[in-house]
């Protein structure tokens, strides 16, 4: 069974002007986005900025995220390393906290060959009994993409492995995924401007950026296509794209911080390297949003 189904939000950490983290208004965020129908949070993911969290506020926005979802939908954490220790170290504490699931993402810098993946992986599981996501986005890790045999193999030998999120962006290695799997590997999109294409080629939801400002549709896009309702699925999909573009516009997550405070529901600052958008995207992140309804 799929840890979820429909749309989970890749939520944001919110900072204060000091660079603390805000758990007053993240409590906020993860009770909009339940009353929004998300169907998941996911927690410490890219657009947690977990990579600028130490490993205390880690595991502290974790343990926060828990209990304040207290049981109603699933948590599921990033815990990746590039380090497989120090992914081993999360994920087990991750599974103290109460979490449902772990995403765990493909080491970067190293540049794991694909039997290193496998191994790395496969340690990690080993050391947990929560489900676990892979998470291949070859664009934040060197160019390091888990292969369609490799994610089908992880997915078929170790048993808490069961899926991977694909952000990969190439169609056709999802298509030669699905092909492959048989059923094996649930599919999660990473990337807001395909999910009707993977839900197409037998997906169970998204994990959203796009879902921190518009949760709702996010959820009936997901929704309508389970329900049959292809055409509504594909309505919401293609009104969407100009301000998911505009999400993606400047590196994740500065445009959807961006959007969130300008919505009042107070993101927050980003931790350095990153910095604020630059106006003229700012500019138009802010048209497609009112072109979108929800400004």
């Amino acid at each position: 069974m799929a840890i979820f189904t429909g749309a989970g939000v890749a939520i944001v950490t919110p900072f204060h002007e000091n660079g603390e983290v805000n758990y007053e208004e993240f409590g906020r965020h993860i009770e909009l986005q339940i009353e929004g129908g998300t169907d998941a949070i996911i927690v410490c993911g890219t657009t947690g900025e977990a990579s600028t969290l130490t490993h205390e506020e880690h595991l502290d926005v974790i343990r926060y995220c828990v209990k304040a979802v207290n049981g109603r939908i699933p948590v599921v954490a990033g815990t990746g390393s590039n380090c497989t220790d120090t992914a081993i170290y999360l994920s087990q504490e991750a599974e103290k906290a109460g979490a449902d699931g772990l995403l765990i993402v493909t080491p970067y810098y190293n540049k794991a060959t694909q039997k290193g993946l496998y191994e790395h992986f496969k340690m990690v599981a080993e050391s947990v009994k929560l489900p676990i996501i892979l998470y291949n986005i070859p664009g934040r890790t060197g160019g390091v993409n888990i292969l369609p045999e490799t994610v089908v193999r992880l997915c078929t030998e170790v048993e808490n492995i069961v899926g991977v999120k694909d952000a990969t962006g190439n169609i056709s290695q999802v298509a030669k995924l699905m092909a492959l799997a048989e059923g094996r590997v649930d599919l999660y999109s990473g990337n807001d401007d395909q999910i009707l294409p993977l839900l197409s080629l037998g997906g169970k939801g998204v994990i959203s950026v796009l879902s921190n400002i518009a949760p709702r549709q996010t959820h009936d896009l997901c929704a309508k296509f389970f329900e049959g309702d292809v055409e509504g699925s594909r309505k919401i999909q293609l009104e969407a794209i100009e301000l998911i573009d505009a999400l993606f516009c400047e590196v994740n997550p500065i445009p959807v911080k961006k959007a969130m405070n300008l919505m009042g529901l107070n993101a927050g600052v980003l931790r350095r390297p990153l910095t604020e958008m630059e106006e003229p995207n700012a500019v138009r992140l802010e048209k497609a949003m009112k072109e979108f309804g929800i400004l």
